[in-house]
């Protein structure tokens, strides 16, 4: 949550948000704590407190569009898009896109992923809103980062709910010269 003044209403609120999200130990493996989103997203409150907080940070900033990454960041980035009037553009796992797509492959610990983009989403100069549900190594987040940008996208701010700051993504962004917004982190894996 670097990067924001921390009032105590805003601390209430994440403490709110907080709150709602269910943590499932030892999965999917042993030493894993699992923070399970979805128990925020099924509590009316918790879903709409996790949108306005995202829409009163975001509200002031110029941009033109809101990207979401596969898939829950399709949520966020859809209802945030919808609250602040914007367009909502997808970026996708591969094979999923109809139209030419622009592609990025990546490095995981075991193999490789990609992420694709349709090539007419995004205009040269456009400023965008990156945003996912979670940030843990920030992997796929600097890989849509990374494909953005060779389509000439701007990236104003990237927007996650939960950050797991231990696990060093935010750090590795934010080193890069990204802003990252996280509405609550915990500790851990």
């Amino acid at each position: 949550m670097e990067g924001t003044k921390n009032t105590s209403a805003e601390a209430l609120r994440a403490e709110r948000i907080r709150s709602k999200i269910r943590s499932i130990p030892d999965f999917p493996k042993p030493g894993i704590n699992f923070r399970d989103i979805t128990t925020l997203w099924n509590d009316p409150e918790g879903f709409c407190l996790s949108i306005d907080a995202f829409a009163e940070k975001y509200r002031p900033m110029a941009f033109d569009s809101v990207v979401g990454i596969e898939s829950r960041g399709f949520i966020i980035g859809a209802a945030l898009a919808d609250r602040l009037g914007k367009g909502f553009i997808p970026i996708r796992k591969q094979g999923k896109l109809p139209a030419e797509v622009e592609r990025y492959e990546y490095q995981l610990e075991y193999g490789t992923d990609c992420v694709e983009i349709h090539k007419d989403a995004i205009i040269r100069g456009q400023k965008v809103l990156l945003m996912d549900d979670l940030m843990a190594t920030g992997g796929t987040m600097n890989a849509s980062i990374e494909l953005l940008q060779k389509l000439g996208a701007k990236i104003v701010s990237c927007g996650v709910i939960v950050d797991l700051p231990e696990l060093g993504g935010s750090k590795k962004l934010r080193d890069k010269g990204h802003e990252v917004h996280a509405l609550v982190e915990f500790p851990g894996h």
